[in-house]
C-alpha cells in the first residue's frame, strides 16, 4: 500500500470514528409536534385547550445533557404560535429562543423547525407558548434534562421519576382573557389548580423505595405550596442547580420556577394525599393527587395536610435556606463551586422597579417607567439586518425613572462578558416573579423595603443557588449576579403572564462589536422573516 493510500485510509477511519464519537456523545433527537385545538374539561366544564400531538399537557421531553433537539413544530391553530424552552440557555443561539423579540411567530397552517442543544445543563425545565395568551389554554409540557452516565449526581439514582406540572387554571377561554387585558382590565382570579392538566392524578410507587418528584409551576399568576401527607421531601435541585439536601414538610414554588425533591415511601402501605394550594391570596385554591403504595391496604383518608402557617416572612426564610451544593458536579465533571462568583468584580449594576399604572386610560405594567410593546419585526432580526426604527437602546434606563410611564419597544444594551448585578425592586403589594432567557443567575440576596448599596453587605457570596426565575416579595427587593457570557438578544420578563402581556418585560442585548462564531451563531437556514425583515437576504447556511 502506498503512503498516500495509507494516509487516505487512516483519515477515513478517523473520520468515521469522529462521527461515531459525536453521535455517541451528542446525539440528535428528531421530533414532529403539531399544535391543535381540542375540547377538554379540566375543571368539569368543556373548554377549548391547546394540544401538542393531541396531548394536554404536551409530550414530556426527556433528554440528556448536550443532546441536540430538533423539533418540527406544525401550527394548526388559527393564530400565529411559538413555543419557548423555559430555562434552556440556548448557548450562542438566541435564534432558537422562541419569543417574539427573537423569532417570527409560526403562521397558521405552517411550520418551523427548532434546533437547539441542552448544553451543559442538568435539571427540571418546561416549555410553553410565548405568543398572546396561548399559555392559559395549555400547550405546555415538561422538559427534563438528565445527566450523562459518566457524570455523577450527588444522590443515589432514584427508583423512579414523577413529573408534576402544577399551575392555576381558568375556565374562561384564552381569547376572552386576552380581550379582558386588551380592554385595559386585569384578569379575574383563577378558577382552580391543575396537576398535569387534571383535577385528579395518582402516582404509584413501591414501599421502601425512593422517587424523584420533578415539580414546575406552569401557572400564570399564583405561587403554590407543595406537600405530601405523612412524608418529608429532600430538596436536591432547583432549575439546574444541585442544592444542599435540606428536608422540608412543604415547599413554596413561585410562577415559572421548577425544582426536584426525593421522597422515600417509608410509611405504612396505604394511599396518601399530594396537595398543591395557592399562596399569598385571599382565596385559596387547592389541587390534590394521590401517592399510591403498590401494596396499599387503604385509600387516602383524613384531613389534607395543612398549608404552612407562615406567610411572606417564612417563605422568604425558606428561600434563603436554599443553598448551592458546592461539592456537587454540574453537567461537566467539575464542582459547581469551582466558579467563585463572589470574588468577581461587578462591572454593571441594573436596578429594575416594576409598576402598575394607567396609560391612555388602560392598565399597563412597566419596568423603570417603560411599558414594553411588541414590534411586528423581531428585535433580533432588526439588529442582524440593521433595520432602523424598530427599537431604541435608550428607551429604558438601568435605574428607575421618576417620570410618567411611557410605552416603547425597550432594549437595554450590555457588553459581552459584563458581570452584572441586577436588583429587582418591588414597590407593590403583590408577589412578583422574574425570568431571564439565555442564562441562569445567582440569587445573592433578598430584603425588605428599598434596596441600597449598603444592602450588598447582606449578600450570600458563597453558596447562592443559580436559577432562571426568582421571586420578589411585596415591598421588597431581590438581587442577582449574572455573568453575561451568552451573546444575543434575551428576554427579561415578568413570569406572571398578565404583567408580561401588558408590558412588564424588555430585552437585554448582550453585545460584542466583533462578529465571531465563537461568540454567536449565524441565523439558521430556515429563519422565518416577518415585518420589516421580509425581503431581506436569507442566510445561505
Amino acid at each position: 500500500m502506498t503512503s498516500a493510500a495509507l494516509l487516505h485510509l487512516i483519515c477515513g477511519v478517523l473520520a468515521v470514528l469522529s462521527v461515531s464519537l459525536v453521535n455517541a456523545d451528542d446525539p440528535y433527537r428528531y421530533l414532529t409536534w403539531t399544535a391543535t385545538y381540542g375540547t377538554l374539561s379540566p375543571l368539569g366544564v368543556p373548554q377549548q385547550v391547546i394540544l401538542i400531538n393531541g396531548q394536554f399537557p404536551g409530550p414530556q421531553l426527556d433528554v440528556q445533557t448536550n443532546d441536540n433537539i430538533v423539533i418540527n413544530l406544525v401550527n394548526n391553530l388559527d393564530q400565529p404560535f411559538l413555543l419557548t424552552w423555559n430555562g434552556i440557555k440556548q448557548r450562542k443561539d438566541s435564534w432558537q429562543d422562541g419569543v417574539l423579540g427573537t423569532n417570527c411567530p409560526i403562521p397558521p397552517n405552517s411550520n418551523f423547525t427548532y434546533h437547539f442543544q441542552t448544553k451543559d445543563q442538568i435539571g427540571t425545565y418546561m416549555y410553553f407558548p410565548s405568543t398572546l395568551m396561548h399559555r392559559v389554554a395549555g400547550g405546555y409540557g415538561a422538559l427534563n434534562v438528565h445527566q450523562r452516565p459518566r457524570i455523577p449526581i450527588p444522590y443515589p439514582i432514584p427508583d423512579g421519576n414523577f413529573t408534576l406540572l402544577i399551575g392555576d387554571w381558568f375556565k374562561t377561554s384564552h381569547q376572552t382573557l386576552q380581550q379582558t387585558l386588551d380592554s385595559g382590565n386585569s384578569l379575574p382570579f383563577p378558577d382552580g389548580v391543575l396537576i398535569n392538566g387534571q383535577a385528579q392524578n395518582t402516582f404509584t410507587g413501591d414501599q421502601g423505595k425512593t422517587y424523584m418528584f420533578k415539580i414546575s409551576n406552569v401557572g400564570i399568576s399564583t405561587s403554590f405550596n407543595f406537600r405530601i401527607q405523612g412524608h418529608t421531601m429532600k430538596l436536591v435541585e432547583v432549575e439546574g442547580s444541585h442544592t444542599l439536601q435540606n428536608i422540608y414538610d412543604s415547599l413554596d414554588v413561585h410562577v415559572g420556577q421548577s425544582l426536584s425533591v426525593l421522597v422515600t415511601l417509608n410509611q405504612p402501605p396505604k394511599d396518601y394525599y399530594i396537595v398543591a394550594s395557592t399562596r399569598f391570596a385571599e382565596q385559596v385554591l387547592t389541587a390534590t393527587a394521590v401517592l399510591h403504595y403498590s401494596n396499599s391496604q387503604a385509600p387516602a383518608a383524613g384531613p389534607l395536610p395543612a398549608a404552612p402557617s407562615y406567610q411572606f416572612d417564612g417563605s422568604l426564610q425558606q428561600a434563603r435556606n436554599i443553598r448551592w451544593n458546592l461539592t456537587a458536579n454540574a453537567a461537566r465533571p467539575n464542582p459547581q463551586g469551582s466558579f467563585h462568583y463572589g470574588n468577581i468584580t461587578v462591572t454593571k449594576t441594573i436596578v429594575l422597579a416594576n409598576s402598575a399604572s394607567l396609560i391612555n386610560g388602560k392598565l399597563r405594567y412597566a419596568v423603570n417607567g417603560v411599558s414594553y410593546v411588541n414590534s411586528d419585526t423581531p428585535l433580533k432580526l432588526a439588529d442582524y439586518f440593521n433595520i432602523s426604527g424598530v427599537f431604541s437602546e435608550n428607551s429604558i434606563q438601568s435605574v428607575p425613572s421618576a417620570g410618567p410611564p411611557t410605552v416603547a419597544t425597550s432594549v437595554l444594551q450590555t457588553n459581552l462578558h459584563d458581570f452584572a448585578e441586577i436588583v429587582f425592586q418591588n414597590n407593590e403589594n403583590t408577589m412578583q416573579s422574574w425570568h431571564l432567557d439565555g442564562y441562569d443567575f445567582w440569587v445573592v440576596g433578598y430584603g425588605s423595603g428599598q434596596w441600597t448599596e449598603d444592602q450588598r453587605k447582606t449578600y450570600n457570596l458563597v453558596d447562592a443557588p443559580t436559577r432562571h426565575t426568582t421571586q420578589v416579595y411585596p415591598q421588597s427587593w431581590t438581587a442577582i449576579y449574572v455573568s453575561l457570557d451568552n451573546q444575543g438578544m434575551w428576554n427579561l420578563r415578568s413570569a406572571i403572564w398578565e404583567r408580561q402581556y401588558l408590558g412588564q418585560q424588555f430585552y437585554l442585548k448582550v453585545f460584542s462589536p466583533v462578529h465571531s462564531l465563537a461568540n454567536e451563531y449565524d441565523p439558521p437556514s430556515n429563519l422565518l422573516l416577518c415585518g420589516q425583515a421580509v425581503g431581506q437576504m436569507q442566510p445561505s447556511t
